[in-house]
């Protein structure tokens, strides 16, 4: 799938919930960091390696959750998130030369 076609899915389903009242700034910003939160359970009280992540598909289900809200937020900004990335990446590598 490209972005464009994620964002149109990502839309029509909260669209047929009638979800888009609740995405404002505020409670996407907090739902990412819960999101990041959950995340982090997985991983408290260890440090494994990335092979050696436990209950992979939970992990991964939670970054998506993330990168979801992420994307909406996104989106609402009028942002292009493949313009704000790479945006930032030309920045990081100016702020942190090789």
């Amino acid at each position: 799938y490209c972005m464009e076609k994620i964002i149109e899915l990502l839309e029509k389903f909260t669209e047929e919930r009638n979800w888009r009242k609740y995405h404002t700034p505020k409670n996407l910003a907090i739902s990412m960091a819960i999101e990041a939160a959950e995340l982090l359970e997985h991983f408290q009280w260890e440090n494994p390696s990335f092979d050696e992540v436990k209950n992979k598909e939970e992990v991964a289900d939670e970054v998506a959750d993330i990168m979801i809200y992420a994307i909406l937020f996104m989106n609402y900004m009028g942002k292009h998130v493949e313009d704000v990335i790479m945006k930032k990446i030309k920045k990081n590598a100016k702020k942190y030369p090789a």
